[in-house]
């Protein structure tokens, strides 16, 4: 009996090395082919061919180190801007200059000269700023990098689970700014009804629009192109000349309770549309481990929240006086905190398994659920400010 077992488990061995070898050799053979054909050109053929083969090496080299590797991703970066110790909100005016002179005045000292007036500058347009700061100084925009727009043998990235994990969560926070920037040119940005669109906001809209996947020559339309991340610098560049212009009291920040209304409903708005693309998804392909387009779903709503996050933070900043007139504290800090628990989940690998599975997890239920709560707690922040 054991002599049985054991010529089984024999067999077994064998036709599984032979499977192996057979599936070796079919991987293997177009190289070997190449390889042959290789050792009998010349030197005029072999050197080209060898640059080629180095110059395609570098470069996917380089386009696998850009895409794994994250630098500056940090989901409380906007911790370091210290918004709490802020005392007044965006654009009013700093009154350390005028208080110490009029202090001065009344003590009987010599009046002292007109000093420049200083405006608080806008902590949504600096999260804004440092947000495409770090999607396109900070790293490479891989959506626009050559190799990931050749695909993995003309097969897109985003429909491959590989490397493209960043592209996405880059497209989700440049999908935050996008937002946040319409508001700044809108409503935040200027006085509704009696002053003009500001340049600079306009500027940084317009740039930030443009297409997230343009190389420097394209097809469609067919010639050369200015790559995206030259125009997502320019609208970097845009929005810090905005709170330069702010901070020395020549721009406008309305901070008005009706503006604060508006901007939360458009957040809330945009994370419901992201809810329902991850709620189909996680309905309809329940492949756990073996979606290959669970990961950038999954990871375009972090972005998303990544952003949303910062710039939420910011407005609590720039909308205090409204924010504590309204006593909001409570609950935005505690859709803050909403914020914050979805950012803490960071699977290594995202599954997309049925809810009522037991073998593989459902990330983009998950982050379904997370995103309804914030969008829950934004919605009752909204219901407070209307009242």
């Amino acid at each position: 009996m054991m002599d049985a077992v054991t010529a089984l488990f024999r067999r077994l061995g064998s036709g599984l090395g032979q499977i192996f070898r057979l599936a070796f050799a079919w991987l293997g053979w177009p190289f070997m082919a190449a390889h042959g054909w290789y050792r009998q050109r010349n030197w005029l053929i072999k050197l080209p061919l060898a640059l080629a083969l180095l110059v395609l090496v570098g470069l996917y080299g380089n386009f696998i180190w850009q895409t794994q590797v994250w630098s500056g991703f940090d989901p409380n970066f906007v911790d370091r801007y210290r918004l709490s110790e802020r005392n007044l909100a965006a654009g009013q005016e700093l009154p350390t200059v005028a208080a110490a002179a009029a202090a001065a005045a009344g003590a009987g000292a010599p009046a002292a000269p007109a000093a420049a007036r200083s405006c608080q500058p806008s902590a949504i347009v600096d999260v804004a700023a440092e947000l495409t700061d770090q999607n396109v100084n900070q790293n490479a925009w891989i959506s626009s990098m050559l190799l990931y727009r050749l695909g993995l043998f003309g097969v897109d990235w985003d429909h491959t689970p590989f490397l493209d994990n960043k592209a996405s969560f880059q497209r989700g926070v440049n999908q935050a700014v996008r937002r946040t920037a319409v508001e700044l040119v809108d409503t935040l940005g200027r006085v509704r009804g009696t002053s003009g669109i500001n340049g600079d906001l306009q500027d940084a809209r317009g740039n930030l629009q443009f297409d997230e996947y343009s190389w420097y020559f394209g097809l469609d339309p067919f010639g050369f192109k200015t790559p995206t991340p030259a125009y997502y610098r320019a609208a970097l560049n845009s929005l810090r000349k905005f709170n330069t212009d702010l901070a020395a009291c020549n721009a406008v920040f309305d901070g008005r309770a009706d503006n604060l209304v508006q901007f939360v409903d458009r957040i809330a708005n945009d994370l419901g549309s992201t809810s329902a693309v991850l709620r189909e998804r996680s309905e309809n392909y329940n492949a756990g481990w073996f979606d290959t387009r669970a990961d950038d779903r999954f990871w375009f709503a972090y972005g998303q929240l990544y952003g949303y996050y910062a710039v939420l933070s910011a407005a609590r900043a720039d909308f205090d006086q409204v924010i504590r007139e309204r006593s909001l504290v409570p609950l935005w800090t505690d859709t803050l905190s909403q914020f914050q628990s979805a950012l803490r989940i960071q699977p290594a690998i995202i599954s997309n398994g049925s809810e009522s599975g037991w073998l593989m997890p459902t990330h983009l239920a998950t982050m379904g659920f997370y995103i309804l709560r914030t969008r829950s707690n934004l919605v009752e922040v909204r219901s407070v400010l209307d009242r």
